[in-house]
């Protein structure tokens, strides 16, 4: 079944454990959380206390996404603070540093995953997969929500779902930036299975029916 991670980037921050409950309710499978420290990518988000507070006030699975330098500084931190899987971009640092990371995550129990960005190659994966539970292809540039969907990314996601047929085929394959009802079947298409989705579902006012048509769209 294709799993929907709504993103709590495009949510409203004053009432956001309102808006997680709502998304729990409306059939939500996952909570996508990014982090930026502002030097990986140009923007900063959120940290340590919003993980910790999510985690308290709800039992959604939490998907967290380090768009951070160096990840290995603070894996085991989101790890602790309350994070069921932990993504880190291969680019943040050195291959041997970013497996490191990941080992940190499994040590606390906890699943992995490795992002590549508009401009990696899908085989950037390659060292990692005997590693991780995911594998995330970004069709936007981090850093921003609300930015269009880049179709040039649909015959990358194919190569990693091969790659990841050939030699983790456990892995799920998640998309993240511009997802949406009309580009929701064009990535699940390519072999994705776990969605992100920001202002396709925060940004609607009838959140179960977004989510049943990014889901459910042929």
């Amino acid at each position: 079944m294709i799993k929907i991670a709504p993103s709590i980037l495009a949510s409203d921050f004053c009432k956001l454990g309102a808006e997680v409950s709502e998304i729990a309710a409306a059939g939500a499978d996952w909570l996508h959380v990014d982090v930026m420290d502002g030097l990986f990518v140009p923007n900063i988000s959120v940290g340590f206390p919003v993980i910790k507070s999510l985690r308290k006030s709800t039992g959604m699975f939490l998907d967290v996404h380090l768009m951070i330098e160096k990840p290995l500084r603070y894996a085991e931190s989101f790890c602790q603070t309350g994070a069921d899987l932990v993504n880190v971009h291969v680019e943040a640092d050195t291959e041997e540093n970013i497996r490191a990371a990941l080992a940190a995550i499994r040590g606390q129990g906890k699943k992995t995953g490795v992002t590549i960005k508009p401009h990696t190659p899908a085989e950037a994966i390659l060292p990692f997969v005997d590693c991780v539970d995911l594998v995330l292809v970004m069709t936007v540039e981090p850093g921003f929500g609300g930015q269009s969907f880049m179709e040039d990314q649909l015959p990358k996601i194919k190569r990693v779902r091969e790659l990841l047929s050939q030699y983790a085929p456990g892995c799920d394959l998640e998309v993240d930036g511009g997802v949406d009802e009309h580009t929701a079947p064009l990535c699940v298409q390519a072999g994705a299975n776990v969605l992100v989705a920001g202002s396709a579902v925060f940004g609607k006012a009838d959140r179960a029916a977004a989510i049943r048509s990014i889901r459910h769209n042929p």
